[in-house]
């Protein structure tokens, strides 16, 4: 296991930004995946709390790694105190930093307690039934509201946030102008990160792919092969059973002819 010491920490995610160097972010969901970024040089991993585990820390090696508490994961009593055993919890397992897009005075308690929160901006999932999945900030108005609520975020003392389908030039803008460190996906190049889920680059679904996304591999073609083949193999499998093809001596265990001969003998006393 990669040693605490020797893993990015905020100061370092805060180094790059400062060098202007562009930073690397995946959505895992699997130790391999994490064992796959961390051996590709992956800067930081997005992993949801559910997935995380002192085994996913140890796959995710040298990435930072950000754990998702997803927006109200207690129900409708969540409060902050909630949120930050939770976010404590998770820290002695090794995450190095959480996202949080719930109110802003839970936001402000993690904080408040040193704990390195990633907020979120422009399309929010958890509350996508405001604003419809669609970009947001293209208007003016939209931008400034963006752009206010950064300013909030930044003023409590987030970490970061994840700048979701907004308009490049927006992006860009809002990058070159808050500390926060802006976590882009579909956000355009001016972003700090540029950030995509595994599933997407490896191309492990057939349904919808968002506009931003970009597919390197098709592992969906591999999967269906390899299912085919295991269709096949459990049927030669059956073919063997059903033919006598197996089991074949060397699948047996041998025993003297003497033992059985002698176990046999036995029978008759």
């Amino acid at each position: 296991m990669v040693h605490k010491a020797n893993r990015p920490t905020v100061h370092d995610i805060r180094a790059m930004k400062a060098r202007g160097q562009k930073i690397s972010m995946l959505y895992v969901t699997t130790l391999e995946e994490a064992a796959a970024a961390d051996g590709a040089g992956i800067d930081m991993l997005s992993i949801e709390s559910r997935f995380f585990t002192p085994e996913m820390r140890e796959a995710a090696g040298r990435c930072f790694v950000q754990v998702g508490l997803p927006f109200g994961p207690y129900g409708k009593l969540a409060t902050a105190e909630d949120y930050l055993r939770a976010a404590f919890h998770f820290t002695a397992m090794g995450g190095d930093c959480f996202y949080c897009a719930a109110s802003l005075d839970i936001q402000k308690a993690l904080c408040d307690n040193h704990i390195p929160i990633v907020a979120h901006v422009g399309l929010i999932p958890s509350f996508i039934t405001w604003t419809g999945w669609r970009a947001v900030g293209k208007t003016a108005t939209e931008a400034r509201t963006v752009w206010d609520h950064v300013k909030q975020l930044e003023a409590i003392g987030a970490f970061g946030a994840e700048l979701e389908v907004v308009p490049d030039r927006l992006a860009a803008f809002i990058s070159a102008n808050t500390s926060m460190i802006m976590l882009g996906m579909g956000a355009g190049p001016g972003a700090d990160a540029q950030y995509l889920f595994a599933e997407d680059v490896l191309g492990c679904t057939d349904g919808h792919k968002p506009r931003h996304a970009k597919t390197y591999r098709n592992f969906a073609a591999e999967y269906a092969r390899l299912e085919q083949e295991r269709i096949n193999a459990f049927k030669e499998f059956i073919a063997d059973v059903n033919s006598g093809g197996y089991p074949q001596p060397q699948h047996n265990v041998a025993m003297a002819d003497s033992e059985f001969e002698t176990f046999m003998a036995g029978l008759n006393q």
